[in-house]
């Protein structure tokens, strides 16, 4: 794994704001609107003024709502609002939440860690990224220069010797918390011990590391520390060499991949009998059932089958789902299509429903961005609203009638973003939802 570092980490003094849970926020790619409304009344220093400031009628080059975000990153240092912590410190972090009627924690700790260019280190990616988040990232990057929140590492250690010993040393330590606007508790504390922090360094230091979430606020980190350095040589140690991460073992019982589900919509409506027979013989298809409340039902036997190579979809010109089976023939075609990718990409549910059944088979390179939501009552709920608005995984306002087509696809596992990701390739976009999105606002990785 690269470097990490312990750091002096920035963070809300308690004596002035009260609550954390007052104060935090979700990320940015997470933000609807009316959630972004909803944390600026919640708190006059929450930290959404920083992660997703609102724009402003009259804003220009010169003030605009990254400008604004680094007037209050000032304000609240000089306020004492936000105090930089005496010593560098790894913080633990770990979320506790709810999935599938289980209570399940995820246990990982933030560091810093020195950034290294795709392909000449350790530090692997997994999903593509677009220019708009990156461009964003960095204006917000630029004017407060600040790693505002953290990447979300994922990293080898089949004993989780390396958190175990975080462990230890916070056994019986009170931790700061928070809740989230979906009910997920979150602990913080802070380990300043040298030695422990040089113990857990040098453990994982042979090991590479994955990025789960935070492709674009990594690159965002690469570019910022490039554009310094075109203005005179960086220290080793400079703060802008490195970038705020949340690094968690692979093997932690708490770490939690949601599917993503499409919903399309803007598209020429289709049949289930014209959808099976464009599937033709690249997959084995049958009619399961009728009705768009029945997805949690349809989702819980693709779950049990657990095979990639399965999909579901629903037709809403006749309201029915279909079952559809990749076929010898469809892998072959699959390979003849992404012959530039691996076998193990190639097996990806996402990437044989959008290469093979959307691009080809459909004929659908040019239809808009779907819907993605991450559980089958979500389908279901958007599938019954017609043709009212709906909302995507990033707050995106989605509109142009009803769904016409929904997909339900397996997500990718852990297995997955180590192989795909070490053979040099990054899966389709939004194809792992690592549940529960970290919080910003917990601490802040200054660059200056």
């Amino acid at each position: 794994m690269p470097t990490i570092q312990a750091f002096r980490g920035l963070r809300y003094d308690l004596g002035h704001v009260g609550s954390l849970s007052d104060v935090v926020t979700p990320p940015y790619d997470v933000i609807s609107p009316e959630l972004q409304e909803a944390l600026y009344r919640r708190h006059p220093a929450n930290f959404i003024r920083l992660e997703l400031n609102r724009p402003e009628p009259g804003d220009d080059e010169h003030s605009n709502r990254y400008t604004r975000a680094a007037r209050f990153l000032k304000q609240w240092r000089q306020e004492g609002v936000l105090r930089l912590d005496p010593d560098p410190a790894l913080y633990v972090y770990h979320q506790t939440f709810t999935h599938q009627g289980q209570t399940l924690t995820r246990r990982g700790f933030m560091a810093r860690l020195r950034l290294e260019r795709f392909g000449e280190g350790r530090i692997y990616p997994h999903e593509e990224t677009l220019s708009g988040p990156k461009e964003d990232r960095l204006r917000l990057m630029q004017a407060c220069r600040a790693n505002l929140s953290q990447i979300f590492g994922l990293y080898p250690d089949p004993d989780n010797g390396a958190q175990e010993r975080l462990e230890a040393a916070i056994a019986g330590q009170t931790p700061l918390e928070a809740t989230d606007p979906w009910g997920v508790v979150h602990r913080l504390w802070v380990v300043s011990d040298v030695k422990l922090i040089a113990d857990v360094a040098a453990l994982l230091a042979p090991r590479p590391l994955f990025i789960a979430d935070g492709h674009h606020r990594y690159e965002t980190a690469l570019k910022y520390r490039d554009l310094l350095a075109q203005q005179g040589p960086l220290d080793e140690q400079h703060p802008a060499q490195f970038v705020l991460a949340q690094c968690v073992s692979m093997n932690d019982p708490g770490l939690v991949i949601l599917p993503t589900h499409r919903l399309f919509r803007g598209v020429r409506p289709i049949s289930s009998d014209l959808l099976q027979s464009r599937l033709g013989a690249f997959f084995h298809t049958r009619t399961v059932a009728r009705g768009a409340d029945l997805a949690p039902s349809i989702w819980e036997d693709l779950q049990i089958a657990g095979d990639q190579e399965r999909i579901a979809f629903y037709t809403a010109q006749d309201d029915t789902w279909t079952h559809a089976h990749l076929t010898p023939e469809g892998r072959a075609k699959m390979a003849e299509l992404a012959s530039e990718h691996s076998p193990a990409w190639r097996g990806l549910g996402v990437a044989i429903l959008h290469r093979l059944v959307v691009e080809h088979l459909l004929r659908g390179a040019d239809w808009p961005k779907p819907l993605f939501v991450h559980s089958a009552e979500e389908v279901a709920q958007y599938l019954r609203k017609g043709d009212s608005v709906g909302r995507d995984a990033t707050g995106q306002v989605a509109t142009g009638g009803r769904f016409e087509l929904a997909a339900l696809v397996m997500p990718a596992t852990v297995d997955h973003v180590q192989t795909i990701s070490q053979q040099g390739e990054r899966m389709p976009a939004k194809s792992t939802y690592f549940f529960p999105k970290l919080l910003a606002g917990l601490v802040v990785h200054l660059l200056e």
